[in-house]
């Protein structure tokens, strides 16, 4: 989605720039002698920015690739040392400006970026995506989303709904229990679910763990998790929660681990993978050591500062 987002952005800049084009004169203005380009810097900046994207005989684009991350300040100082600052983080760095406002292209990205974050903490999980797992929905008393983000308290506590059905769907005191949670980005668990979960179930089995009955929680804060075990008594509980999106990617998830999860339990007493994301932590990977990390906390009888990895 962020690649055909990205291909959009480049179609809208393409249409600017030859609308400006179509504007100017094409001949170039003599001064003092000299020619000089009347095309601007920004334009030229813009048009190499463009993404070629693919379009099929029925109008459809494809993907187009990844786009290179590449600086746009012209004649820098330093050019490897910004290369290599860009290579080493994803944020928005090397820009440029034309005059005292960013470019076009950089200002409909962080717009597209923003409506992306807003739309992961306003959205809701894809249905198909908890049925294709079997996961039952459980929610907790947040009652809507407005009142999730004022009253995190309320994202802790399970309705009385929630908790019937866990009693009556749940296997009791099992080795391992697994929720997920949409937690503040529904995109996360729709863009990574279908390689983490897969891929934390595969870990478990190659430990020789077993696994209880995995339920989605609607509207559930990570410490939801001391409520759930609470009921259950799982000798070891990993919750996939969605993070807070930010505006280098709204699609990152989390997943915290806890021994013998409890009311009362303080956040030292957790274990956390974060920045579960295709450009961070890669989801199959995080779901391997998801499965090593779970089975060293039921070696040591212990998580969160406790635990020794």
């Amino acid at each position: 989605m962020e690649q055909q987002l990205d291909y959009l952005v480049d179609k809208v800049v393409a249409e600017l720039q030859k609308k400006l084009s179509e504007m100017a004169p094409s001949a170039p203005v003599q001064t003092s002698g000299k020619a000089v380009e009347t095309k601007s810097v920004t334009e030229k900046e813009s048009a190499q920015e463009l993404t070629a994207g693919a379009v099929g005989q029925q109008g459809q684009s494809s993907v187009p690739p990844e786009p290179e991350r590449t600086a746009h300040v012209p004649n820098p100082k330093w050019k490897e040392g910004l290369q290599e600052l860009l290579d080493s983080t994803p944020a928005r760095i090397g820009v440029w400006r034309t005059g005292v406002r960013p470019l076009t292209k950089t200002m409909l990205q962080l717009r597209r970026d923003h409506a992306a974050a807003v739309d992961a903490v306003y959205g809701e999980v894809q249905q198909s995506l908890l049925d294709e797992f079997s996961l039952f929905t459980v929610e907790t008393q947040y009652d809507n989303t407005e009142n999730y983000l004022k009253r995190p308290d309320m994202g802790r506590i399970l309705n009385d709904e929630g908790v019937r059905l866990i009693q009556e769907r749940c296997q009791k005191k099992p080795q391992v229990q697994i929720i997920v949670s949409d937690g503040l980005s529904a995109s996360a668990v729709d863009a990574n679910l279908r390689d983490v979960l897969p891929s934390v179930t595969d870990s478990l089995k190659s430990y020789g763990l077993t696994c209880g009955t995995p339920f989605f929680v609607k509207g559930g804060r990570v410490a939801s998790m001391d409520h759930i075990g609470e009921l259950l008594q799982p000798e070891v509980l990993v919750m996939l929660i969605g993070e807070r999106p930010g505006l280098v990617t709204a699609h990152s998830m989390s997943a915290y681990m806890c021994y013998r999860p409890r009311k009362g339990m303080v956040e030292s007493e957790r274990t956390v993978i974060s920045n579960i994301h295709r450009q961070g932590t890669s989801p199959i990977e995080a779901g391997a050591h998801i499965g090593t990390i779970l089975s060293k906390m039921l070696e040591q009888k212990a998580s969160g500062v406790k635990l020794i990895l």
